[in-house]
Formats: C-alpha cells, sequence, structure tokens
C-alpha cells in the first residue's frame, strides 16, 4: 500500500520540512486538497499552492477537487505540475467528460466518491479512471471520524476490479490512522490519504513509516 500524506494537516510555516521528512520516510504521495468553499464549506489551496510544491518534492502530487465546476481547475492544475487529479463525481454531471479533461492534459484521472455515494455511479466510468478515491469520512474538514461501514464499499470495489481484470488504484482518504488502515489495506485499498495522524504528532516520519508497516504486514 501506498501512502499519501495530506498537506492539509502539516505545518504551513514548515511546509518544505514535513513534505522533506514524509518523502525521506517512503510516502510515494502527497495528498493536496484543493476546496472552493462552495462544494464544502472550507478554503485551502489552489493551483498556485501546487506549482509551489511541485519543486519541494519528487512524490506524486494527489490533487483533491473539492470544488463546483472542476474543468476550469484541471489545466492549470497540470500545468503546475499535479500528476493525478481527482474529482467528485457528485461534482458535474459530465464526469466522464471531465476526466477525458484531465487526461488530455497528461495527468491521471481519480474518481471521488462521498460515503452516501453508491458504488454503482462508477458502471460506466472504469474504463476511464485511473483511480477511484473512496471517502471515509464527510469531505471539508481533517481529523473526522472513520465511516467504519466504508470499508465494506472498498471490499466491494476491490471485487469488481478484480471481477474486471481491471487496473486502477483504490484509495482511501478520512479518519485514516494506525487502526483504521489495516482494515482498509485488508479489504483491498492501494494508496491511503493520512492527514492529521501523520502531522499531528513530533515525528511524522515515524508516523509514515508506522502506516507502512501496518498497511503492509501479511
Amino acid at each position: 500500500m501506498k501512502i499519501a500524506p495530506s498537506i492539509l494537516s502539516a505545518d504551513f510555516l514548515n511546509m518544505q520540512e514535513d513534505i522533506t521528512n514524509v518523502e525521506q520516510a517512503g510516502a510515494e504521495y502527497l495528498h493536496i486538497d484543493i476546496m472552493d468553499g462552495h462544494f464544502v464549506s472550507n478554503l485551502s489551496f489552489g493551483p498556485a499552492a501546487v506549482q509551489a510544491i511541485r519543486p519541494m518534492t519528487k512524490m506524486v502530487l494527489d490533487c483533491h477537487l473539492m470544488v463546483e465546476r472542476p474543468d476550469e481547475y484541471i489545466q492549470q492544475l497540470a500545468q503546475a505540475g499535479a500528476d493525478v487529479i481527482g474529482v467528485h463525481v457528485e461534482a458535474t454531471v459530465h464526469i466522464q467528460r471531465t476526466l477525458a479533461l484531465i487526461r488530455e492534459n497528461g495527468c491521471k484521472a481519480e474518481v471521488v466518491l462521498n460515503p452516501g455515494t453508491p458504488l454503482n455511479t462508477l458502471t460506466e466510468l472504469l474504463p476511464f479512471i485511473d483511480a477511484v478515491l473512496i471517502m471515509t469520512v464527510n469531505p471539508g474538514f481533517g481529523g473526522q471520524k472513520f465511516i467504519s461501514e466504508m470499508v465494506d464499499k472498498v471490499r466491494r470495489l476491490a471485487q469488481i476490479k478484480k471481477e474486471q481484470q481491471l487496473d486502477f488504484e483504490i484509495e482511501v482518504d478520512g479518519g485514516i490512522n494506525d487502526a483504521t488502515i489495516k482494515q482498509c489495506a485488508a479489504a483491498g485499498a492501494t494508496v491511503a490519504v493520512a492527514g492529521s495522524f501523520v502531522f499531528d504528532g513530533i515525528d511524522p516520519r515515524q508516523k509514515v513509516e508506522l502506516l507502512k508497516k501496518l498497511a503492509n504486514d501479511e
């Protein structure tokens, strides 16, 4: 399983140090939440922040759009250095077109599902995606409690992936810690986003190393 620390929970005054620490600890992804204050009631990073972060790391920049009108952000994010762009299926009525636009701009296309959104919304989209992000909390704020019912959702998606012989990442985001990551890994998740658990302590390196060990222990 790959670990994706979420910089929403990092120390904004020491961003370079936090990014370097988690990369040295073996994190493969850096998760960047982009919120517009409309799709969710919070504001965070934008394309300018992605552009500033890009020279700091070789990690995959995993940009999670929690915005209305996501198409307006895609070209800017791609030019800023994003590697993966995730779009909520709930945010647009033309999700296939949005996924195609992401790929046209040279990034991997990820579909994001809120806890209340069923897996069958993905049925026609699977040929167009590189990743699915299952929200294990309702989006908008860090530090929320993990919704345990989402483990079965991950398990069902992993089964669909296996049955159809598809190749995409299954990412989980929200309430990931030393207990919940083991449940998600066992269910078939391949990428885990962790914010508060990684950055609320003294040494984020130790937290990333612990998550990797727990997730990959058989």
